[in-house]
């Protein structure tokens, strides 16, 4: 059973926002990653716009040797590359104004697919299974009588069927 003061301090405490219980997750995670400021990943869309945030997430910050001016990288689908890559400009011009300052020198594109390998399969449409022409009779015979003097009829039947394959082979390539 929990003590008294346990409970008390609970209680003081009340409901917090989830927002409130993962401000320090999310500013730990950010700073890892380079991110001084939590509110470009939060806030993502509302800073560079709902069109740019559907093409380019932001990915990491990257700082030079000193200190001045730092690199943002955004992951890019490849196909929307070339329209992000027409509004950096004003991407640039968005951070930094979220930023206060100049913080952000230069912004790198990293494309990619949006889905893993597995999912992003291109599905291609199979075509159509057409019956194989009928093997001809002369084909037939002749693996038959390859196979005629086998005692064992599923080794015989084996034999007539490679024998058929090699023969119909020949005859295609000859003609």
């Amino acid at each position: 059973m929990s003590s008294p003061t346990h409970r008390g301090e609970r209680r003081l405490r009340g409901f917090e926002a989830a927002a409130g219980l993962l401000r320090d997750r999310i500013r730990s995670t950010g700073e890892s990653r380079g991110f001084a400021l939590s509110r470009l990943l939060t806030h993502w869309a509302a800073i560079v716009g709902e069109e740019v945030a559907a093409r380019a997430q932001p990915v990491k910050v990257g700082y030079g040797k000193g200190g001045l001016g730092a690199t943002l990288t955004l992951l890019v689908q490849g196909s929307a590359a070339p329209l992000v890559q027409m509004q950096l400009p004003m991407i640039q011009e968005r951070v930094n104004g979220c930023y206060g300052y100049n913080a952000i020198s230069r912004i790198h594109l990293t494309q990619t697919a949006t889905l893993g390998f597995a999912e992003g399969q291109t599905p291609f449409a199979l075509a159509p299974k057409t019956a194989p022409p009928p093997p001809d009779p002369a084909v037939l015979r002749a693996a038959s009588d390859l196979s005629r003097e086998v005692q064992d009829e599923s080794l015989r039947v084996a034999l007539e069927a490679l024998g058929e394959k090699v023969l119909s082979r020949i005859r295609s390539r000859k003609g």
